[in-house]
């Protein structure tokens, strides 16, 4: 039978991911470093070429794609935007725990809560979700067997922990700048249960230091979730 492969793909660094800030909906483009380390990545042929090439409307995945795809003619998919951090845009997970005891709770809730005057992990999770369901059927209705998208890591994240198999929770599936997953969808299988089998990291082989900084800054929040609400084990499951 015939699958389809979908390769996700977060964006390079900016600015602000050096910095450790949640930067959300603020368009920051590529710091030169995060340009710099998507180049040499690229060197290695880590990254698969596809039939279709998607990306979120931000300025840092419209930078990755150029950089790592610069023949691609990608299609600008809105829902693919990263979630919208209102007051907390800018901030560290340091400042925000100090500053704002809602952060621990949003952490907590595997970020369901609504960060102040921004959106929630409900309304998040519904535009990714549809706007992953509608690549995927018109992947299917057109026959386009591969499809590269550049996004952010919140998008991954929300992906993979409603489709990924095997199955994991949200934290689970963070990933650095310039790297990602592969997913491969058989369609009989995605028709039934709408599960996609995630089978490779991208680029092949590669861990970068922007990744493990994040992990530190999730293990950060988490330990503040854990001493407001004393959850540690499910925060510790990202769920």
């Amino acid at each position: 039978m015939q699958s389809y492969t979908i390769h996700l793909i977060r964006h390079g660094a900016t600015k602000g991911n050096q910095l450790g800030q949640y930067i959300g909906s603020t368009d920051l483009p590529l710091a030169s470093e995060g340009a710099k380390q998507l180049r040499e990545l690229s060197q290695g042929g880590g990254y698969p070429t596809a039939q279709a090439y998607y990306c979120s409307p931000l300025l840092r995945c419209r930078e990755t794609m150029s950089i790592l795809y610069p023949d691609a003619e990608p299609v600008v998919v809105e829902g693919l935007r990263e979630c919208d951090f209102g007051a907390w845009e800018g901030k560290t997970a340091k400042e925000l725990m100090e500053e704002d005891p809602s952060f621990a709770k949003w952490m907590e809730s595997g970020a369901q809560a609504t960060p102040p005057g921004g959106e929630s992990g409900a309304v998040f999770m519904h535009r990714v979700c549809e706007a992953f369901e509608k690549l995927v059927e018109d992947m299917l209705r057109s026959r386009t067997t591969s499809a590269v998208i550049v996004t952010h890591g919140g998008v991954i994240m929300t992906i993979l922990s409603a489709y990924g198999l095997p199955k994991a929770g949200f934290y689970d599936w963070l990933t650095g700048n310039g790297c990602g997953y592969s997913l491969r969808i058989t369609p009989g299988l995605w028709m039934r249960s709408m599960v996609a089998e995630v089978y490779a990291t991208l680029p092949a082989g590669e861990k970068t230091e922007g990744e493990q900084n994040e992990r530190l800054v999730i293990d950060l929040a988490r330990e503040a979730a854990d001493r407001a609400y004393g959850k540690k084990e499910d925060a510790e499951k990202g769920e």
